[in-house]
């Protein structure tokens, strides 16, 4: 493969953009409801001025996409990393309108990234770039408008601080403008676990379709971070056998499973490298992992990490997609070819925006759930949407990131000519 079909192999836009054509030449989707849903609906560059801590002015790049607000307001998450590209944030915006379709809850799908290094700048600085970046963008934002929540390199102090800018702006408390704060300023109990609870949950239904057993269930969580973590700890929790983990220092494989507390407590408490784990396995690259026997394989991290080069690999039953675009393109057809029952990212971690709508219906009525609430009606929500998807898929003929996009693009086109066209 020549350097630039692997360079466009792995541009995560183009990855989003052809799964789109496939899901909408199957649909047969109208000329002009395809023009429509496949370009974003506007995107917005924004230069943040900031003052360092060492009296340097430093202007940062922002952006944030709305791909589609036709059901309802933009929804997404807004990253701190420095290599967030517009491509890359278009992809997500594309792929949140499509999640949140999947799984039927009133929103559109947004995208939002600053080109910064969360590492290497101080809590003050994180803030004025957070606070600026949110004043740039005020007129977008709003709970009718544009949802944000924590995505890479920000979380619930990150959402606070925007919440705040918002509301000193709007001169009134606006608890709506983000999901992912802080319980006390309105967040909602059960949102930290709560994408990694649905990807526990689309496992259970792939267990019972295939009358598989929790016990002897091998899984493979490559990932560390929160959706890792989490899915990894409720995954032990209901009896599942966690034979492979990774973090961003590298991966342990030990076919015997993995004492999940232990690990947990290691690497989130105490902050220590995985592969340091003195209970551990056979040590790997992070990558290396994906590729190891199990029964359910959970890319949790970053983009790209099966591709078409790799995917020939994979020895799993199950590829259950934690992470935003792990499983590039053109590697669908070769993991197709394999029979492996892929559980697509657009459903598999929809379980954070799913609570992450309840929120919003939190802050909106001012009335909040207890977290078994919350987690009754996500296990619902996830279930519903899993069953959906794979009857789809059957129905279709097709494989079940096929049926996924096409059931979203269906909901999202039906709405549009509902609606109508505004002219």
């Amino acid at each position: 493969m020549t350097a630039l079909a692997v360079q466009n192999e792995l541009n995560v836009y183009q990855s989003a953009d052809a799964r789109f054509e496939t899901a909408a030449q199957k649909l047969g989707l109208e000329e002009g409801l395809y023009r429509f849903l496949k370009f974003p609906n506007k995107e917005i560059t924004v230069y943040i001025p900031v003052m360092l801590d060492n009296g340097h002015l430093e202007v940062f790049i922002g952006y944030r996409v709305h791909h589609s607000i036709v059901r309802g307001p933009g929804k997404g998450g807004i990253r701190f990393a420095p290599n967030v590209t517009l491509d890359e944030v278009r992809a997500l915006a594309s792929w949140m309108t499509w999640k949140c379709a999947v799984v039927n809850i009133p929103f559109g799908g947004a995208k939002g990234g600053v080109i910064c290094d969360p590492g290497k700048l101080s809590n003050g600085e994180l803030e004025r770039i957070t606070r600026r970046y949110t004043a740039e963008l005020i007129e977008w934002f709003g709970p009718e408008r544009d949802v944000p929540a924590p995505d890479l390199g920000t979380n619930e102090q990150t959402m606070a601080w925007i919440m705040d800018t918002y509301s000193m702006h709007m001169r009134h408390t606006t608890t709506a403008v983000v999901t992912g704060k802080p319980i006390d300023l309105g967040g909602s109990r059960g949102r930290h676990e709560a994408t990694g609870r649905g990807v526990l949950f689309n496992c259970d239904r792939a267990l019972a379709k295939f009358r598989m057993m929790h016990v002897s269930t091998r899984v493979i969580v490559q990932g560390f971070g929160n959706v890792g973590s989490m899915s990894a700890k409720l995954l032990f929790e209901a009896g599942y056998k966690i034979v492979g983990v990774a973090d961003i220092h590298g991966a342990l494989y030990n076919e015997h499973g993995f004492d999940i507390p232990k690990l947990f407590d290691w690497t989130v408490t105490q902050r220590k490298p995985l592969p340091d784990f003195p209970d551990g396995g056979e040590k790997m690259s992070a990558n290396e992992i994906l590729f190891q026997p199990a029964d359910i394989v959970i890319p949790a991290a970053v983009e790209n990490q099966i591709t078409s080069e790799n995917a020939h690999r994979l020895q799993t039953r199950i590829l259950c997609e934690g992470a935003n675009g792990p499983t590039t393109s053109l590697a669908d057809d070769i993991v197709d070819r394999k029979g492996i029952f892929v559980i697509p990212d657009i459903l598999a971690n929809a379980g954070g925006v799913t609570v992450s709508y309840f929120e919003w219906v939190q802050d909106r009525q001012g009335f909040f759930w207890t977290e078994k609430e919350v987690n009754d009606r996500l296990k619902n929500v996830i279930e519903n949407s899993f069953e959906e998807v794979v009857r789809y898929a059957e129905k279709h003929k097709v494989n079940n990131r096929v049926a996924a996009y096409m059931l979203a693009i269906d909901r999202v086109a039906y709405a549009l000519k509902e609606r109508g066209i505004y002219a």
